[in-house]
């Protein structure tokens, strides 16, 4: 089964309820889920200004798949993106999507470039109903 990358979006809104994210809990059970280094450089550091050293202790126990970036295929992604009226997408978001290519993964994610990028690039979204 391929993995779920959870992106930084869905993140934020399970720390913030999990009772609305509660499909969260059931795929860490599963061992259904990734993170990469970009994804936790981006929650890590309010979790430590928290003081939430076992939540912290519990993402980094996640698997965590290594990013490779190949910078000119992240320059032939954002054309692409240009060429299909896609603007303001972020290098970090090219770089997870290049993660998620690369990687067969499945992203679980809230920013609507993942949405619009989908139209360019073949890649699968975990789809949640709350």
């Amino acid at each position: 089964m391929n993995k779920i990358l959870i992106d930084t979006s869905i993140w934020i809104e399970y720390f913030k309820s999990k009772s609305k994210y509660k499909i969260i809990d059931e795929l860490i059970r599963e061992n259904q889920i990734c993170t990469n280094d970009i994804i936790l450089s981006e929650i890590l550091p309010s979790l430590y200004v928290r003081n939430e050293y076992e939540l912290i202790d519990s993402i980094k126990h996640i698997d965590k798949v290594k990013i490779n970036i190949n910078w000119e295929m992240i320059v032939q992604m954002q054309i692409r993106n240009y060429k299909n009226g896609i603007n303001k997408v972020g290098i970090p978001d090219l770089i997870i999507l290049q993660n998620v290519i690369g990687n067969n993964l499945i992203i679980f994610t809230l920013d609507k470039h993942f949405e619009l990028m989908k139209k360019v690039f073949e890649y699968r979204l975990f789809k949640y109903k709350d």
